[in-house]
């Protein structure tokens, strides 16, 4: 029984740490994405929106920045198979897009970065 438990919490431990890992390589990775966007409590529009409470969000609607047309009218809603679709390739999942991006190809790189972005809420703070 010791032994299950300990198993239990080895395994809890490593997980919690791989999550950890996944969130540090996601900020890494949206240094690639922070000339244009921003997330956190003091967040503001730059070129492109700030990217607070990305999750659930339709696109085209983040308050105060002048969206295209093409975004405006993508009747995308944000979430983890949307965002990896569109960063893949944002001109081809949304032809006239602003975002002049050539994309990220690494699945696990988008995976992390997804992950470090949808902790993000509206409010800037993380869940």
């Amino acid at each position: 029984m010791k032994s299950l438990i300990l198993v239990s919490v080895v395994l809890a431990s490593t997980i919690g740490m791989a999550q950890a890992q996944d969130l540090d390589a996601g900020e890494r990775s949206f240094r690639k994405c922070a000339p244009c966007h921003a997330v956190g409590e003091d967040a503001r529009n730059k070129v492109g929106p700030e990217l607070n409470g990305l999750d659930g969000r339709k696109s085209g609607t983040a308050d105060g920045y002048h969206y295209s047309d093409a975004n405006k009218n993508a009747n995308i809603t944000w979430g983890e198979e949307t965002f990896k679709e569109y960063i893949k390739a944002p001109t081809a999942k949304v032809p006239g897009t602003k975002m002049a991006f050539a994309g990220i190809k690494n699945e696990k790189e988008i995976s992390n970065l997804w992950a470090y972005l949808k902790q993000f809420k509206a409010d800037g703070t993380t869940k």
